[in-house]
């Protein structure tokens, strides 16, 4: 599975600037000014930095680019697209959208939370925060030639808070206004409760023409092509299939710092397939030229084609040092069969994830614990004493493993059916009243107990298959259905499901963005990220903690004691993840040495290049 959204899902972190925050006596009216911002106020570039260290400045433009999704956000699919507005709950967005508009502001892929300016050529910023004053670029265009201003930033941010994609107004709901005082002046208004990463979060979502929406409505799906202002513009395309992106030759960013050494390729192309497998032989057949790996079974079996062996197919194991999130079947506890934490608890022992590793995933893959998985975030052990503060006011409410040693899944002994694990599981079940009858596990309502797993990828069946021969074992009536990406989309944005696989991924300052995964308020939000429907007082409250967090220390604990709660609550059945990226791609290309240490995937496209001689070496070959 794939994270959900383009490089960093759960948002981004944002706060002081600099070490100016230290200054004890500013009014709400003073402020500072800086070129870009970060949680906990450190900017490891300076004010003049001429690029990012981790680009090639020096990499050619011109040449082409095709991939297929690995990522996706909002109402993207990763199988289809029917719709250029990616930024709406309607349709299914086309991958790619982002590159054809510009934020105020970039992240920097080297550092925790940093942004540096785009389109915002710098930001000042109140004493107390809640009053953000963004000076645009005057060079700012669209690409028919207008002048960007901050009446278009004010509209757009408005727009999207308004009528954007759930995901957008949730995590916009602290913006009281944004308004433009002149052409190049941007003002943005905060709650004072707002939190820490909110400012950061609008900083990076796309700017639009408000001449151009003047005559059309932006809430709904559409295949015309919307004006855009970034490096790309919409070219060829067929819904459903295949989209490309032009690269716009005097783009006006493309020389800024935040912006040289990427944005090469003169075409970019997503290709569209609804099989993993079918996927995998387009590639095989240079139907596109790069694919990021999630298959362990066809990573170590399928590379055998002759253009792997002749060289003219590269591949890589890319390192990836970022946290790696959360993977799992998640159990929709707004159905009542699913109420009883002890009976969640039961699917998961019912899981050998030993056996799934080994036998279908060529042991590829490590078992997921946490939704911190690969950070410091992650807890172990018992509560420290700085944990135990946050955690004490919930005890009573919150189970008492809470304050012990945290819930880890079980290590099975392989088999595929660990007896041991399996007589936990049904004595599980019994204790919750789900009793045998007939050879079937009976609710306390005297229905059978049956589970259907939602997914929309053929690839998934074997990962299934074993599973549910377990949950047979208990007397439960599992099923997998697998419908079209449209359908499934449709369903999982109405919690229309039993089970059902997500991947997320949190930022290294995770912030406001996990809201629309774990809130109670998310919870009862059509097509927000909270699939369990998890509504849990404490979990609420920490989630504040770790939003109003102002030092990394403090952010730490409260993600620690988050977690604590979070496992306690057997929420999902957590599946597996790896620490690297495994990365296929036709010879044709050049990459950066260095992969920058807080990058979401492997910056490819964007700081990639066409390599020529490799181009006309592969051209004579032909």
């Amino acid at each position: 599975m794939a994270q959900l959204s383009r490089r960093h899902v759960l948002g981004l972190g944002v706060g002081a600037l600099g070490a100016s925050w230290l200054r004890p006596a500013l009014s709400a009216e003073e402020a500072v000014s800086a070129h870009g911002m970060s949680a906990f106020g450190d900017l490891k570039y300076p004010a003049d930095f001429h690029h990012f260290d981790y680009v090639n400045v020096a990499a050619p433009k011109g040449g082409f680019f095709s991939l297929i999704p690995s990522v996706r956000s909002y109402n993207q699919s990763y199988q289809t697209f029917s719709s250029f507005n990616a930024y709406i709950l309607k349709g299914e967005g086309a991958q790619g959208m982002d590159m054809t508009f510009a934020p105020l502001m970039v992240r920097a892929s080297d550092e925790p939370d940093a942004m540096y300016g785009l389109v915002a050529k710098s930001v000042q910023i109140s004493a107390d925060k809640t009053i953000y004053r963004f000076t645009l670029r005057p060079e700012a265009r669209f690409h028919d030639g207008t002048k960007l201003t901050a009446h278009d930033a004010a509209f757009s941010l408005m727009t999207l808070k308004e009528k954007g994609h759930p995901l957008i107004v949730t995590q916009m709901r602290d913006v009281i206004k944004a308004e433009a005082i002149d052409d190049s002046t941007l003002v943005v208004t905060f709650a004072a409760t707002r939190a820490r990463d909110v400012p950061l979060y609008v900083a990076g979502l796309p700017i639009f023409s408000r001449a151009y929406y003047a005559t059309r409505a932006f809430d709904e799906s559409t295949l015309d092509t919307p004006l855009g202002c970034g490096p790309y513009k919409v070219g060829k395309f067929e819904a459903n299939r295949y989209v490309e992106y032009e690269r716009v030759k005097d783009w006006w960013g493309a020389d800024l710092p935040v912006a040289r050494g990427s944005y090469n390729f003169d075409t970019v192309r997503y290709e569209f397939y609804r099989d993993r497998d079918v996927a995998f032989e387009g590639f095989s057949a240079r139907s596109y030229l790069y694919r990021e790996e999630f298959t362990a079974r066809v990573w170590a079996t399928r590379y055998d084609f002759p253009a792997v062996k002749d060289g003219r197919v590269k591949r890589e194991t890319l390192p990836d040092d970022t946290p790696s999130g959360a993977q799992g079947w998640f159990i929709n506890t707004r159905r009542e069969k699913f109420r009883d934490p002890r009976v969640r608890e039961a699917l998961i022992q019912a899981f050998d994830f030993e056996w799934t590793n080994k036998t279908i995933m060529y042991g590829a893959y490590a078992r997921t614990h946490s939704p911190f998985q690969n950070s410091d975030m992650m807890v172990s052990g018992p509560p420290s004493p700085e944990e135990l503060k946050l955690l004490e006011p919930f005890r009573g409410q919150v189970p008492d493993e809470v304050f012990g040693v945290p819930f880890v899944p079980p290590v099975s002994d392989g088999s595929g059916q660990d007896r041991a694990l399996l007589r936990k599981a049904s004595q599980l079940l019994q204790d919750a009243g789900l009793s045998v009858k007939d050879g079937k596990r009976v609710l306390p309502n005297g229905e059978v107990f049956r589970i259907e797993f939602l997914v929309d990828e053929p690839s998934l069946q074997p990962h299934h298959a074993p599973y549910i021969k377990n949950l047979g074992t208990l007397g439960i009536e599992a099923s997998l259905r697998v419908v079209d990406p449209v359908q499934y989309r449709a369903r999982v944005e109405d919690f229309d499901f039993d089970m059902t696989i997500e991947r997320f991924s949190m930022s290294a300052t995770p912030g406001d963005g996990m809201r629309p995964f774990f809130s109670s308020q998310a919870a009862a939000t059509k097509g927000s990220y909270n699939l369990a429907g998890i509504s849990n007082p404490a979990i609420d409250t920490l989630l504040e903690k770790i939003i109003g967090a102002d030092n990394r220390a403090d952010l730490t604990v409260a993600c620690r004691a988050f977690d604590r709660v979070f496992r306690a609550g057997r929420y999902w059945v957590p599946q597996w993840y790896r620490t690297s990226h495994p990365i296929a791609y036709w010879d044709l290309f050049g990459h950066p040495d260095k992969q920058p240490h807080y990058a979401q995937g492997v910056g490819a496209p964007e700081n990639w290049w066409s390599d020529t001689d490799k181009v006309a070496k592969a051209e004579q070959a032909k």
